[in-house]
């Protein structure tokens, strides 16, 4: 993060301006004493406690049925996940055992969360990330014991700024667009569901900026969720000009129609990022010529026991369908080591974000990923749906052949190929670029496992920037091997999603990029406003840059369409 005088910098998350007063969001409780006790009566303490968690829980299920309502999916079911930790019986055992010990079921419930805390934050990126989560729902539920307002976000007559050290789905899912106009946090990376969610409802957001929990309630800002810059108190003059580009860009988004494609006609296919069927209403809204990420993980994280062949199929039949003869990626399983699975013994890892998850995992349960390729090649069975399917953790050509033959084996006849998000497979991808359909390249675990970096961890998110140089060059690598080969490689990380890098991105060789819905129509205004020349040569001045920063100032300045369409 830079500062000076009148403005500070964070990481862009969302793209668009806003402009009004700041608030900041209502402060979470304060932690109970430690070791306050209770009156002496643990039935009625453990009465209360139970009660709290139950009443948090019903609130995050409301939350998530209003979600859902406003056509929030991804909100919808973030908020449904944090409603099932509030229920979860371990957590109530833990508490009922504190106030067993005499603690006040204030303090018991924040001990009790703070277990669940600690074995999440080491428990590898994906659980780790969900701590926000975990704190959010331990704050609820102290605010109910004591009698104090649910943290959340505040009122107000006029639209404003939302400032806050975070923000939780609960407080991001229901927010009013034209009440909030935009959101700046202390904390966050371009992968939070902070981000993710602000790119979902269309909100200006700039995320690891901490000179931001400095600004006084009321303080007039300017945000610009494109470029990370917060000015304070800006001129009118400032803030005219920023809406009028921001017109200029909402009239070239408007006017952008039909298939991806850069200015002198290279079709570029623009896809959709989607978790499941709650989400295809959305793509389908904001122009998505198909799918290029489907997340299955949802089938089988919260499941007692392995989805059947039949429960897996009917779910794929109802996406597929969905999309007509347009093409749909699925992702097989990215489950095991940090994304445990209650059905499957977990092993024993010091370090599990480079354990065995996602194929690794199918290599030791080979039945499992054959009964989802078999679903699959069912579901797709008499549809003209054009299925790809895609092996997410692939380290090499050894793992790209045995997915194959795997896909193969279970009678799926479209296209099998494979995610580069292992620094090793996009050096190395030439070795196995002719032995597999397609590449599809995951810019979320690439920059994770390039940078030694947490993507969940807000103070390393210059390491998760998808404009870092070394990053650049790993694309490169992998779709220059794709091309000689003559093999498609798209991007389906939330990279794609940066109208600017999508220019660069089609000028490193990429041929397809997916990302969250709503991105779509922006990224295809910007696509269309530039030839696919401008697109190599901003590729090329990205990658002569030695940070982040300046790839993306030297982009830029090689893309003049942008500022033709208000960016």
């Amino acid at each position: 993060m830079t500062v000076t005088a009148t403005s500070f910098t964070g990481v862009g998350v969302s793209p668009g301006v806003g402009a009004g007063p700041v608030r900041a969001m209502a402060a979470a409780p304060p932690e109970p004493p430690p070791g306050e006790r209770h009156d002496g009566d643990a039935t009625a303490a453990l009465a209360a406690a139970s009660s709290a968690l139950e009443t948090v829980g019903a609130d995050l299920d409301a939350r998530s049925e209003r979600a859902a309502q406003k056509g929030r999916a991804e909100a919808s079911e973030v908020l449904a996940a944090q409603a099932m930790m509030a229920r979860d019986p371990s957590l109530s055992e833990l508490a009922a055992a504190k106030i067993g010990e005499g603690l006040s079921p204030a303090r018991a419930v924040f001990e009790a969360f703070g277990t669940f805390r600690d074995l999440l934050a080491s428990a590898g990126a994906y659980l780790a990330g969900r701590v926000a989560d975990l704190d959010d729902i331990r704050d609820r539920v102290i605010a109910v014991l004591s009698g104090r307002p649910m943290p959340g976000v505040p009122d107000a007559d006029v639209p404003f700024v939302l400032v806050a050290r975070d923000l939780a789905p609960a407080d991001t899912a229901l927010i009013d667009p034209a009440k909030v106009a935009a959101f700046v946090t202390a904390e966050g990376g371009p992968t939070s569901h902070t981000a993710i969610l602000a790119r979902t409802m269309g909100v200006p957001a700039v995320v690891a900026a901490p000179a931001a929990l400095d600004l006084p309630d009321g303080t007039p800002v300017l945000v610009d969720g494109t470029t990370g810059e917060v000015t304070v108190e800006p001129s009118e003059e400032a803030v005219r000009t920023a809406r009028q580009a921001g017109d200029a860009l909402a009239a070239a988004v408007s006017g952008a129609r039909g298939p991806g494609a850069t200015a002198d006609g290279k079709l570029v296919p623009l896809l959709a990022n989607i978790g499941g069927p709650a989400d295809v209403e959305s793509a389908l809204a904001h122009g998505a010529e198909g799918v290029g990420l489907f997340r299955t993980e949802f089938l089988f994280l919260d499941a007692a026991t392995a989805p059947t062949l039949e429960a897996q199929q009917a779910v794929y039949r109802e996406v597929l369908s969905a999309f007509g003869d347009k093409r749909v990626v699925v992702r097989t399983l990215d489950a095991g080591a940090d994304k445990p699975l209650a059905f499957l013994p977990a092993g024993d890892e010091p370090n599990p974000a480079l354990g065995e998850r996602a194929l690794r995992m199918m290599r030791h349960h080979p039945d499992m990923l054959d009964t989802q390729l078999r679903a699959l090649a069912a579901a797709s069975s008499g549809l003209p749906v054009d299925l790809w399917v895609m092996a997410p953790m692939v380290a090499d050509g050894d793992d790209a052949g045995f997915f194959m033959d795997a896909a193969r084996a279970a009678g799926l006849t479209g296209k099998a190929g494979v995610m580069i998000e292992i620094p090793a497979a996009a050096l190395r991808a030439r070795d196995f670029a002719q032995a597999v359909d397609f590449f599809s390249i995951g810019t979320n675990d690439l920059a994770q496992y390039a940078f030694a970096a947490d993507r969940q961890i807000g103070a390393l998110s210059r390491f998760q920037d998808p404009w870092q140089p070394a990053m650049l060059d790993l694309i490169a690598s992998a779709a220059t091997a794709a091309n000689t080969a003559g093999t498609s490689c798209g991007v389906c990380g939330e990279a794609a999603a940066d109208p600017a890098l999508a220019c660069v991105l089609v000028g490193l060789g990429v041929t397809s990029l997916s990302m969250s819905a709503p991105a779509l129509p922006l990224v295809r205004a910007v696509l269309a406003a530039h030839t696919y020349s401008q697109c190599v040569r901003a590729a090329e001045a990205a990658r002569r840059a030695t940070s982040a920063s300046g790839a993306r100032e030297m982009a830029r300045a090689a893309l003049p369409g942008l500022r033709a369409v208000g960016m």
